[in-house]
């Protein structure tokens, strides 16, 4: 049963707004440093901050002797899955237009909907299937391929979402065995240490401003995520993946205004239709769950 705080609509759609303006403002300040620092230094210094703010819940797990036995593995794959997928984001943000990487970024729950498939065995009925195809149409529609070049930054975008998406999987079947708090504890350790060699390979030297833009990324990104945790709190998922859709368009407009992005109308169209898609199968796993009707996964799709 739905739990009373799971009938706020009004509330959960106000904390998904937050969300995607947090998300926003991470991209916009990625976009406004550009390629000054190197995507796995800039990924490294955001992914310190992070880890400095999550100390106390590092310090609380040893406290409590640490990780379950055997984890250890699951953690360090989790990490290294982030660790790419976080250095190929810096370098797609910093090359091609904002609503394209937020765009391309949609397409991670496909992967984890792909991946719970071939790892958890989780059954691809035809509705998923169907999703997909939906979306990689949209993905096709603001990639253009054969109509227009596929810039390395576009490449790199589609990457991530791969890699994000396997992160998901893997934190999926971590937050069985762990608490949340630990998951993402541990991914910031594990990803700011991944990132440390590849960091150290190109550093260049950084100013106290840039230092302060990637602090503030670190807050962001880490509001972003509360934000987004307290919406599905408040509201079903059902209620809260349409207001995403909001993300793209003030990825857009921020591209417009502040960094003279020309608006393309076949971003916001292929965007719109992966959002689309995914919106309705969420919708639509919903109705079949209150009916009785889904069988049993394995694994569910992080979200």
């Amino acid at each position: 049963m739905m739990s009373p705080a799971a009938n706020r609509p009004l509330i959960g759609v106000l904390w998904m707004l937050a969300t995607g303006l947090c998300f926003v403002a991470v991209t916009g300040i990625v976009r406004y440093l550009g390629t000054d620092l190197p995507a796995p230094q800039s990924a490294f210094i955001r992914f310190a901050f992070g880890l400095a703010f999550l100390t106390p819940a590092l310090v609380a797990l040893m406290r409590r002797g640490g990780v379950p036995k055997g984890s250890m593995r699951v953690f360090v794959l989790r990490g290294g899955l982030h660790t790419l997928a976080v250095i190929l984001w810096f370098y797609a943000m910093a090359r091609i237009p904002v609503a394209e990487v937020t765009a391309i970024g949609y397409l991670n729950p496909i992967v984890v909907s792909i991946g719970a498939a071939l790892a958890f065995g989780e059954k691809l009925a035809p509705r998923r299937v169907g999703t997909i195809a939906v979306a990689v149409v949209g993905a096709l529609i603001v990639l253009r391929p054969g109509l227009r070049d596929i810039a390395p930054g576009h490449w790199a975008q589609l990457g991530a979402s791969v890699c994000f998406g396997l992160s998901y999987l893997v934190a999926k079947r971590l937050s069985e065995i762990v608490p949340a708090t630990v998951v993402v504890a541990m991914m910031a350790l594990t990803v700011t240490l991944g990132l440390a060699p590849f960091a150290a390979m190109v550093w260049v030297p950084v100013s106290l401003t840039q230092y302060g833009w990637l602090a503030l990324v670190a807050v962001f990104g880490t509001a972003g995520h509360y934000c987004m945790t307290r919406a599905f709190t408040a509201a079903p998922m059902t209620v809260t993946q349409p207001v995403t859709f909001l993300q793209l368009v003030w990825a857009t407009a921020l591209g417009a205004l502040v960094f003279s992005e020309p608006v393309d109308p076949m971003v916001i169209a292929g965007g719109g239709l992966i959002i689309a898609a995914i919106s309705w199968l969420t919708w639509r796993e919903a109705q079949l769950k209150r009916r009785g009707l889904t069988q049993p996964q394995s694994g569910g799709v992080p979200v």
